[in-house]
C-alpha cells in the first residue's frame, strides 16, 4: 500500500467518528496497538526534543526502506506516533519525503490539540523527515547506514 493509499484509509477511518471524544478515543486505542520500543532505545540518543511528553523514534533503514519503532510515555502521543507510523514505515526516503502529513488536517486532528500537542506532533514528523534524508544521503553516498 502507498504512503496515499494509507492517508486515505485514514482519513476514512476517522470519518465514522462524528464526536472528537470517540476520534480522541481512537487515537488512544492506536496508541495501545503500537509494539512497544525496546527499552535499550528509551535513551537520550533517541529521544525525540520538542514533546511535552517523552517520545522516542528509532528508525532502520533495510533494503531501501526505513522502518520505524516509537513509543511514549502519554496515551494520546502514543495514538499519534502509532498514525505517523503506520503511514511513513516501511516506505523509501523519497516516498516519505515526498508526501507530506496533510491528511492531518484533513482528519481534523491539527484543530484538536491543545498548542504543546501540536508542536510534539510537527516534531515527530520533522524527526522521520529527518531520517529518511539522512537515509537518503548516506544511500546515495553508498554508505552503510545502519550500525
Amino acid at each position: 500500500m502507498t504512503i496515499k493509499e494509507k492517508q486515505e484509509k485514514l482519513i476514512k477511518d476517522f470519518e465514522q467518528f462524528t464526536e472528537w471524544e470517540d476520534r480522541y478515543k481512537y487515537v488512544i486505542e492506536l496508541g495501545r496497538k503500537l509494539k512497544p520500543i525496546d527499552e535499550q532505545y528509551k535513551t537520550d540518543k533517541y529521544k525525540l526534543e520538542g514533546c511535552q511528553s517523552q517520545v522516542w523514534i528509532k528508525a532502520k533503514f533495510e533494503d531501501g526502506k526505513i522502518f520505524f519503532e516509537a513509543d511514549s510515555d502519554a496515551a494520546i502521543v502514543k495514538g499519534l506516533i502509532a498514525i505517523l507510523l503506520e503511514v511513513y514505515s516501511g516506505h523509501t526516503p523519497e516516498e516519505i519525503l515526498s508526501n507530506p502529513p496533510d491528511f492531518l488536517s484533513k482528519i481534523g486532528i491539527d484543530k484538536h490539540l491543545s498548542p504543546t500537542r501540536k508542536n510534539g506532533l510537527a516534531a515527530m514528523m520533522k524527526q522521520i523527515q529527518m531520517y529518511a534524508l539522512a537515509f537518503k544521503t548516506l544511500a546515495a553516498k553508498n554508505i552503510n547506514v545502519n550500525n
